[in-house]
């Protein structure tokens, strides 16, 4: 059902900053049915994520897979690398991170389904900035996607948000230790105070002889050191702190009103990154102008998190969307 990484080379790349790239690597998968007619989702990662959405490695795989919520005997799944996330060899070919916004990376994965040949999306969907960078997609491609949801996710970065991607940029420039130092502060944004009393009851390691709360914030931060790359983790978090499908535009009412997308906003309500508050306040300014904008979320002790833990109710959200219909079933 799943296929190999293969690429693409996008060419003569202008960024929104004006740098020129002459060719950009964009690497893919594709699972699920080959057949033309199987409805194409778009599955967009996050920070640390790649393409390998389902399978035995897949980071989503409890809610895309065979029989899941998202049914890869139906549905065929695509997703991008973001070029220059360390998954893939062409890791080190984005020079100049900051070179690079969120609607850059929209842009290079439009470009990758025009060479594709996909014109037209069933859903695109994804967590944190793989929700931002669906946002993007569709104001660049305002026809392109049936069902528009972004999860844990805003259209723009929150001033909270970008003040704490400026402490991880300063951690990862400065620290003698940054991927493991910039991990530690990120896992306190993308969890919550209750989640860890839930966890750790301020319980300690006796062999250690530190809290459990230290030693499981320090065994993500050497788990990320050993997996993922700082060129890749600067850009990441740059492109995080970016997201605004306004920028150059029009206000957000007008922008969002020429999206034809049936839009389903899920938020989590103890998510400090991306907060249920400014969520809201997105779908109360939006519901005015746009009929097909739904808005719901996720209870969940566990904060930002809850989009990679709480699957059962994340697929009861999600699950009308992606109902199978009976004629497909086997």
């Amino acid at each position: 059902m799943g296929k190999r990484i293969a690429h693409i080379t996008i060419t003569d790349f202008f960024t929104e900053s004006g740098a020129y790239y002459p060719t950009i690597k964009l690497s893919y998968q594709f699972f699920g049915p080959d057949r033309a007619d199987a409805p194409i989702v778009l599955v967009n990662h996050a920070l640390t994520g790649n393409s390998e959405v389902t399978g035995e490695n897949g980071w989503w795989k409890t809610l895309v897979g065979p029989e899941k919520c998202i049914d890869t005997n139906h549905y065929r799944i695509l997703s991008f690398n973001i070029p220059g996330n360390g998954h893939t060899e062409e890791a080190g070919l984005i020079k100049q991170y900051k070179d690079f916004v969120a609607r850059d990376m929209a842009k290079i994965f439009i470009r990758g389904l025009e060479h594709l040949k996909i014109q037209n999306l069933f859903a695109a969907i994804g967590g944190s900035l793989g929700g931002g960078i669906a946002w993007e997609i569709a104001a660049l491609e305002p026809n392109m996607i049936q069902h528009l949801i972004p999860i844990a996710s805003d259209w723009k970065s929150s001033d909270w948000l970008i003040a704490n991607c400026f402490l991880q940029e300063r951690i990862l420039e400065n620290s003698n230790q940054p991927i493991q130092d910039a991990r530690i502060h990120a896992m306190l944004c993308y969890r919550s105070p209750f989640s860890l009393k839930a966890k750790f009851q301020r319980t300690r390691h006796k062999e250690k002889d530190l809290f459990n709360t230290e030693s499981w914030l320090l065994h993500h931060g050497e788990k990320l050191q050993e997996r993922f790359q700082l060129a890749a983790y600067k850009l990441m978090n740059q492109l995080l702190k970016t997201i605004d499908i306004t920028r150059g535009r029009e206000p957000l009412e007008k922008v969002v009103a020429n999206i034809n997308s049936t839009i389903h906003m899920i938020s989590i309500n103890t998510d400090v990154f991306f907060t249920a508050a400014e969520n809201k306040e997105t779908f109360e300014r939006l519901k005015h102008i746009k009929s097909n904008i739904y808005y719901d979320h996720i209870d969940s002790i566990h904060g930002h998190d809850a989009f990679l833990i709480e699957y059962e109710q994340l697929s009861l959200l999600l699950r009308n969307i992606f109902r199978v219909p009976s004629t497909s079933k086997v």
